[in-house]
């Protein structure tokens, strides 16, 4: 009896579980076989499902010794109020000038401001990284540099791939109606459209795809990964990182990516970048091929030829087994032994290429103390 109740109640929690990843609007909606028929020519897609150029081991190398260390220790979030520099609710529209500015949100979420254009990049603005806050640590702080109601309308949303740091229902949902264009990877466009995202509103993007936003020039470009929302859409979407160029200058978002030779192949097809946005977080053992140590994120930089490099995908959330300020410390620590210079923004803190760089450690230990 004791076995056939066990069994019961796995089942019935399995069954919960298939129900809530097909009936939640959160978990959206990946491309159908038919769908990606429509995709066969490009070079990244097999059987059905999207690669990397070079294998990629997707299964987590799980040391089970270390699970429990996620939920100790006293630093993998921080003790105090983190600093964040509020917007005031007209910040993005009272720029003057086309010169170039970036805005950090917080972990990938960037505002970029080129051109008279106002491009958003992986907007993920909502509390949890999951469909449901039971499954996710909650954001550092609860205060953003903007409320995602007081964003202004948005010339285009930019997104890597699909994954709920990245790709966010909640915050797609509340900024839908600001955004003339959404562009994205091959596959993620199912999930935009069950979200009620007007298929006109959608460009889909192949590696190497080039496109023009009036000045501006959008090229989607490789990166090192995998994509998926539920049990069963592993890599049935693409995933990539971004260029985006005008006249004056070249930018680099790199999404989430292993380190591998695609950022040399960028770097001498498109560098040298003016600035590149590389994640230097979420990293572990025990994932080695799908994010990159805070070191090798220095040597992407390189690799890109950046004149000058920000560290992203830190700062917000806590996904892996690391101090909270342990990436931005690695890699700056690497920059400054390979003279690489270096932007570190507070949250809300804008990046002027042309005459504001921040470069505080608004992470130590005296802005603790204040």
């Amino acid at each position: 009896m004791l076995i056939i109740s066990m069994v019961s109640i796995i089942a019935v929690l399995l069954l919960i579980t298939v129900l809530f990843i097909n009936l939640s609007p959160e978990c959206g909606k990946p491309p159908t076989k038919k769908d990606l028929k429509q995709y066969a020519n490009s070079p990244q897609l097999n059987n059905n499902k999207f690669n990397n150029t070079i294998e990629t081991a997707v299964k987590i190398k799980t040391d089970w010794s270390r699970v429990a260390s996620y939920f100790t220790g006293c630093n993998k979030a921080p003790g105090w109020s983190m600093p964040v520099n509020q917007l005031e609710e007209n910040f993005f529209n009272d720029k003057q000038d086309n010169a170039t500015r970036l805005t950090w949100f917080g972990h990938s979420a960037l505002m970029l401001e080129m051109s008279g254009k106002k491009i958003f990049i992986d907007p993920m603005l909502c509390d949890v990284l999951a469909p449901h806050p039971w499954l996710s640590a909650a954001r550092f702080k609860d205060t953003l540099p903007m409320q995602i109601e007081n964003l202004p309308e948005m010339d285009a949303v930019l997104i890597s791939h699909d994954h709920y740091d990245h790709l966010d229902y909640g915050s797609i949902i509340v900024i839908k109606d600001k955004v003339k264009m959404f562009y994205v990877p091959l596959g993620i466009k199912s999930h935009l459209e069950s979200w009620d995202v007007p298929s006109d509103h959608i460009t889909e993007l192949d590696w190497w795809q080039e496109i023009q936003i009036d000045d501006i020039k959008l090229i989607a470009t490789p990166a090192r990964h995998f994509s998926g929302r539920g049990l069963t859409d592993r890599n049935k979407t693409l995933w990539c990182s971004y260029i985006i160029q005008n006249e004056k200058d070249t930018i680099y978002f790199g999404g989430d990516s292993g380190y591998d030779t695609h950022f040399k192949e960028i770097g001498e097809k498109y560098g040298p970048f003016d600035l590149t946005m590389l994640e230097c977080g979420q990293y572990d053992e025990q994932w080695p091929e799908m994010h990159m140590m805070p070191e090798e994120t220095v040597l992407a930089a390189i690799d890109l030829e950046s004149k000058l490099f920000m560290p992203i995908h830190w700062g917000n959330f806590k996904l892996s087994l690391q101090e909270w300020i342990e990436p931005v410390e690695r890699a700056v620590l690497k920059a400054k032994e390979l003279e690489v210079n270096v932007t570190t923004p507070l949250l809300g803190e804008s990046v002027f290429l042309d005459k504001k760089i921040p470069q505080c450690k608004w992470w130590g230990e005296k802005n603790k103390a204040s």
